[in-house]
């Protein structure tokens, strides 16, 4: 099989620069584009380069109106028509892979229909990216509409690229977050804060605001491990303790692991500055072997901070 890469490529090299294009109007962008095989059924990676940008992502095949990617080497042509513009494409394919040049047009009116929605103007140099990402003025009418403070054309941009959508939005606020900032929805699909996450915590009597939920999946927060710590009776533990925990390695098997020691349930404030001046299950036990025992935390603490071993 030939790599998509060699097809065409003195095509695409031709083609890597912005410009005017014969037939299409002077603000016309033209660049490479090639097509590789996704394994995602009805799917194909599609990267296109123009000038010093170049962008690659996993594209329906549908969306390549007049595409035939046919085994047999031959001559392609299609369409993308989105609301910001639409990307001409010609080249050669030949099994499964594509490489050639494209055209991209402006819509005309684009940028002044998201204006219209309160969202600002864009330039229409970047009506090229709002296309790829298909940004379309419905969605654009959805998200304006979601009651999302400080939204912007450009935060449209990042919830294409990110996956927030009005679905989402919604599934969020039902499971208990606020989801009613532009930045924070970003922080929420890059970090992998999801309606699941968010539900979890419900068995701690209350959620935390939408900033603390980022600063919990950032470190590392998971809703098994936040399951497991309400069954151990840590179920209304503050999102800054439980933070601190995650940083601190404060887990599920450290507290159980003190249980049998005589510390059945310590404060959570207690938990973490255990962790911090190492007092572990081996340290206690050591202390009790040489007859210290029913020592409190604290005591535990102090004893460690002093280096007493």
């Amino acid at each position: 099989m030939i790599g998509y890469k060699s097809i065409g490529a003195g095509l695409v090299l031709a083609a890597l620069a912005f410009g005017a294009v014969a037939g299409h109007a002077a603000q016309t962008l033209t660049g490479g584009w090639t097509i590789a095989p996704s394994p995602e059924p009805g799917k194909v990676e599609f990267m296109v380069n123009s000038g010093h940008n170049t962008s690659v992502g996993s594209w329906n095949v549908a969306d390549f109106k007049g595409l035939d990617l046919a085994p047999a080497k031959h001559e392609v042509r299609f369409t993308i028509e989105r609301d910001a513009g639409t990307i001409e494409g010609d080249g050669v394919a030949a099994e499964g892979a594509a490489a050639g040049t494209f055209h991209f047009i402006p819509a005309p009116h684009y940028a002044e229909d998201l204006a219209g929605l309160g969202l600002g103007r864009i330039a229409e140099d970047d009506q090229f990216a709002y296309a790829r990402q298909d940004v379309s003025l419905n969605f654009a009418r959805e998200m304006a509409g979601a009651g999302i403070g400080g939204l912007q054309a450009a935060k449209l941009l990042a919830f294409r690229i990110h996956g927030v959508d009005l679905a989402l939005v919604k599934n969020l606020r039902a499971a208990g977050a606020r989801a009613e900032d532009a930045e924070k929805l970003i922080a929420f699909a890059i970090h992998g804060v999801t309606p699941e996450f968010v539900a979890a915590f419900r068995a701690f009597g209350s959620i935390p605001d939408d900033e603390k939920l980022i600063a919990l999946r950032i470190h590392g927060a998971t809703p098994d491990w936040t399951s497991r710590l309400a069954r151990l009776g840590y179920d209304h533990t503050p999102a800054d303790q439980l933070v601190a925990f995650r940083i601190h390695d404060v887990t599920p098997d450290f507290i159980e692991s003190l249980a049998p020691l005589g510390y059945p349930h310590p404060a959570p404030d207690q938990l973490v500055a255990m962790r911090i001046h190492g007092v572990t299950p081996e340290y206690i036990a050591g202390l009790k072997t040489h007859g210290m025992k029913d020592l409190s935390v604290d005591q535990l603490v102090a004893l460690r901070i002093h280096g007493v071993d």
